[in-house]
């Protein structure tokens, strides 16, 4: 890892007791199941990922059948799920940098399946909090089919440390509310599971990653990669879970 992950790494963890909780979750009575989207998982061959209904009965099936609140995972996942849209082909990547972070795809290319955050599943609506205090570094409109959708990224510091968190699939409304260089206090609501045609057309959920470069960047980076580039993205994006404090919590599928 570089150093400066490094450095972030041990910051986080350091202060992961002292994070705001990023959802609400009360682990003494309430139950987080593991949502696996590898080939490991051989009920997906089964179902049309890229029906976006069908994929929300899925998920929602899922949480049922588990009593879960959330499904949560996918942190250093390899997934198989990015073809259900021409917009993670690997070829299609070249067209716009803004979309790196793009799935498996054309041939002759490696497909970017390599997962870079941690998402949590549940219902429509659900309250997004700032972990900690920081300002706003950009959100956009991500629309296109199997994109983003609504995303907001934040600039922090820690210990003199200065990293990002990125929240994806967010509502337009969460969004409409803010402005760049806009101060954001720990555990204010910062936004909410949007729905399937605010979040790039997925069932409803967050993708929450940590960044400690941004680059260029401004209202997206890739939240997948290929898998060659594995220690070069996961060393920029350390665990989510330093903050979340949630995947002590899961039990099995």
């Amino acid at each position: 890892m570089h150093v400066q992950g490094n450095i972030l790494h041990e910051r986080l963890k350091a202060h992961s007791h002292t994070f705001h909780k990023v959802v609400d979750f009360n682990p003494a009575k309430e139950k987080l199941v593991h949502f696996d989207f590898t080939n490991n998982n051989k009920e997906l061959v089964e179902i049309d990922l890229a029906n976006t209904e069908i994929f929300s009965a899925y998920v929602h099936a899922k949480l049922k059948n588990a009593k879960a609140k959330y499904g949560i995972g996918g942190y250093d996942e390899n997934r198989i799920f990015y073809k259900r849209s021409k917009l993670f082909d690997a070829e299609d990547s070249q067209v716009s940098p803004l979309h790196l972070w793009r799935g498996a795809g054309g041939e002759g290319d490696e497909g970017r399946t390599l997962h870079l955050g941690i998402d949590i599943w549940g219902e429509e609506g659900t309250k997004v909090y700032a972990p900690l205090g920081g300002m706003v570094h950009s959100y956009a409109f991500n629309k296109n089919f199997g994109d983003y959708g609504a995303t907001l990224i934040l600039l922090h510091q820690l210990d003199t440390v200065t990293f990002y968190t990125l929240y994806g699939h967010l509502s337009l409304d969460d969004i409409a509310r803010v402005t760049e260089f806009q101060y954001v206090i720990r555990g204010q609501v910062i936004g909410h599971f949007g729905k399937p045609e605010e979040n790039g057309n997925w069932p409803p959920h967050l993708h929450f990653q940590v960044i400690r470069d941004m680059e260029t960047y401004k209202g997206d980076y890739p939240g997948v990669c290929k898998f060659s580039e594995q220690k070069k993205y996961l060393a920029n994006c350390p665990d989510p879970d330093l903050i979340l404090n949630m995947m002590q919590y899961v039990s099995g599928e």
